[in-house]
This record gives C-alpha cells, structure tokens and sequence, in this order.
C-alpha cells in the first residue's frame, strides 16, 4: 500500500490493553488510518470515549448498557456475536485484540470476508488450527501481532524454506518462575498478576505465570509458520528483551530485539510491511546483560501440556484452551490453587471422547463447550 493512503483499520477489543495501545500507534499517525469500527465486550463507556475521538463507521458492543452509544453517529451492532460481524465488514486491516476463544469467530468472518487479520487472538490458532490458516492461505492475510510471533514472523522474512532449522520463543517465565512448588501453594491472584515486565489483561498474566501462554503461543507458531513441534525451541528470557528467533541449517541464528513495548508489534501488524515511530524507546547495549534459561517443566507442566495436545490435534487443542480458560478463572476468583490450574487440564484432556475433524465453527463450539463443562467438574473437585 502507497503510504500516502489512508488505511481502513477495525480493532476488535478496543477497549482491552491489547486496543487501548493500539489506538495509541493510531493518534500517533492519524493521517494515515480511517477507522472502520470499533468493538468491546461490555465497557459502554469507554468504547462511547473512543468513538467520539475516533469517529468509526460502526461500533460494536457484545453485552451490558449500549444506552451510553445511543447518541452516537456510528452505525450500532450489539449482542452476542457483535464483534465477529463487525470484523466481516470490508476493511483494509482487522486487528483482532480479543481475549480467549470468543476472538474465534471474529477471526473467522474477517477471514472469509476477504480481510487482512493482524492477529492478536492465539486462540484463534489454537482452537481453530489448520482449518483457519486455510482460510487465511491467499497471500499474507494472517500478520501475528504476538510479540514472540511478531519477531519470528520478521526475522523469516525472505528465508527460503528449508533454511530454517529450528524457531526460538522467548518466554519471562512471569512471577513465579525462580519458586519451588512449597513456596507455590500460597500464591493468590494478586501475586500471580505482578508480571516483571509486561502489563497485560488478567488472564494473559495468569497464563504467562503457569507457562501456558508459551504452550499455545507453541501451537500457535506451529500452524503460523508450518513447522513441526520439534522444531520449536522456547527459551525462558528473564530481561523479554529478544522475543523470538530462527536457528539456520549453517547453525547461525537471527534474534529479534526490543524493548518491552506492545506498539510495536502492533504497529507492523497493522502497517505491515511499512515500519512506522511510534515513540518506543530503542534497545541500548551498554551495559546490558541477557539470559537464557531452559523453562523448569517439572514446575511449571502447562508447556509440556500444550505441546502433547498440539501433537495430537483434532479436538485436543479446543479442549486445552477451553479448559485452561476456565481454570484460569476458577484461580483467578480463587476457587482453586495456583498448582492445580494444570491438574484441572490434565484431567479434563485424559477424558477427550472422539471428536470429528475441527473444520466448522459448530464443531470446534460443540467441543469447546463439552470442554468447558468437564473443566468447571474438574475445578469443582478442587476447589479450596
């Protein structure tokens, strides 16, 4: 696209962290985008703020008050479903900042409706897999915004296939990643949010402590750049300073490196392939000192769960991500331990019945609730 024109850009989730900065990359270049439509879950007031400074055509809201965007000029989608309708409307770019499964759907009519999805969603790779990325196959219509799958995404650019050996993602190893199991059993929400280095919604923070954000980002990769699990190596960086990279057959390695900063992912999700200034504060390397650790799966087991279902697939990884969802909430309004988020997974993935083939929205919901069902049983029998 000429940098001249104006880019039409929807961001579903607008008024989650993953919209909020992205709005910011927009003020920063407003001659550059029109806004399309705007979309939040149940925060009226908010998405009401952002579209008086915005202007969309359309805004969408999936649940509570929509009596504060009566008085608004844009068209109004509401109810269940809003946002994946909003994201079928023509748009040069649908950044999909969803959280969970429910970005699922949004990413599936983006898709068939011919737009370009920078995706934000790992969900939508996780539940919906190979059948999304067929949906996604005529040209580059899926850009991850994903900081590790930013990185890699960037550093495989114009590598021709075979050269790659393996793929790096970097992992924080969140708050807890230095604890024995002892010292885990008295952990609470409170403590579990206190990521070091990123500022992320609830349940994101809550995965990256359990090393369950790095189990689907590894599912994620793997239908995003068509390698095998094997072939994707994480590495736990304390500093996130690299967030990910590829191995080459010579043995030589390409790194990406930035600060801890969501614009800018954001920013060559949504301007891709065009690199924009949005403010972030370069890398400095006096001084610094970065580490590589191995992740500790004998603590923290949701990787290696995440990986074993991802290499069964079918409904495997429908049932994980919803499980996990629910677990994580169970902790979240302290219903169960910190520890027992991955017990509840394991449990509910042991009891997977015989699915058929994850190609429809009605087949990955069926097990996504057949999922969420046995999880919230699973929980139950933990609760504190």
């Amino acid at each position: 696209m000429n940098p001249s024109e104006r880019r039409r850009l929807t961001i579903l989730g607008s008024t989650g962290s993953i919209g909020l900065q992205a709005l910011d990359v927009v003020r920063t270049h407003r001659d550059r985008f029109e806004i399309i439509g705007l979309s939040a879950n149940s925060d009226a007031k908010t998405l009401e703020q952002q579209a008086e400074e915005f202007k969309p055509d359309y805004v969408a809201l999936e649940s509570g008050d929509a009596g504060a965007l009566d008085d608004l000029r844009a068209a109004k989608i509401g109810g269940p479903g809003a946002a994946a309708t909003l994201a079928e409307v023509p748009a040069d770019v649908v950044l999909n900042g969803i959280v969970g499964f429910a970005g699922l759907a949004a990413t599936v009519g983006a898709l068939r409706n011919g737009n370009t999805v920078a995706l934000a969603n790992k969900e939508s790779l996780v539940a919906g897999g190979e059948w999304v990325m067929r949906l996604g196959a005529t040209g580059e219509r899926i850009i991850p915004v994903d900081s590790e799958h930013s990185a890699i995404f960037q550093c495989l650019i114009g590598r021709a296939e075979g050269e790659v050996r393996e793929i790096l993602l970097t992992a924080s190893g969140g708050p807890f990643f230095g604890y024995e199991k002892a010292e885990l059993l008295e952990v609470g929400p409170e403590d579990a949010l206190k990521h070091p280095t990123w500022r992320m919604g609830p349940k994101i923070t809550v995965d990256s402590a359990t090393m369950m954000n790095k189990g689907l980002e590894t599912i994620e990769a793997h239908h995003l750049f068509d390698v095998p699990y094997d072939e994707i190596r994480v590495v736990v960086h304390r500093q996130s300073v690299v967030h990910g990279g590829a191995v080459f057959e010579d043995g030589s390695a390409i790194l990406h490196a930035a600060l801890p900063d969501m614009r800018l992912p954001i920013s060559y999700g949504i301007f891709y392939p065009d690199r924009v200034d949005v403010g972030a504060k370069p890398v400095s390397f006096g001084a610094a000192s970065w580490t590589f650790e191995e992740p500790r799966n004998d603590v923290f087991r949701c990787l290696l769960l995440a990986a074993e279902a991802g290499r069964t697939g079918g409904a495997y990884p429908v049932v994980l991500n919803a499980a996990n969802e629910v677990a994580v909430q169970a902790f979240l309004d302290r219903g169960i331990q910190f520890l027992r988020i991955p017990n509840v997974i394991e449990e509910v993935l042991e009891a997977v019945p015989e699915f058929g083939a994850m190609e429809s929205m009605q087949a990955i919901v069926t097990v996504d609730r057949w999922g969420r069902e046995e999880a919230n049983k699973a929980a139950n029998r933990r609760a504190r």
